[in-house]
């Protein structure tokens, strides 16, 4: 069975949306990408990350309540879905596996310390 790959940018929106949970919507998961990050980050590149993760299954979205703050416009909120929980904890395996490979040299072990 082909695994749908989930590119690193997708991980963090998706791992994001985990966080907010019903405050996923795309303004406060830049906010949030953005200052855990420490960078700034475009609308369109948190949208378009977020169309292509519903399209392959991992998110879901509705329409939140109208609200007179939003000109009365509606947010769209996102939620993840098993199918995400369950790529997401292969990914955490996967990259503390590899993290756990890598062999610890006298200079590796002495940076540490020295930290």
């Amino acid at each position: 069975m082909k695994k749908t790959k989930l590119g690193e940018f997708e991980e963090l929106v998706l791992l994001t949306v985990a966080i907010l949970q019903k405050e996923a919507y795309g303004v406060e998961i830049k906010r949030e990408l953005e200052e855990r990050l420490k960078e700034k980050l475009s609308v369109g590149s948190i949208q378009s990350a977020l169309k292509r993760m519903e399209e392959k299954g991992f998110l879901t979205s509705e329409f939140g309540e109208a609200t007179m703050k939003r000109g009365g416009k509606r947010k769209r909120i996102y939620s993840t879905t098993s199918y995400a929980h369950k790529v997401l904890a292969e990914m955490k395996d996967i990259r503390a596996g590899l993290w756990g490979a890598i062999p610890i040299t006298f200079e590796t072990k002495l940076s540490y310390v020295l930290k």
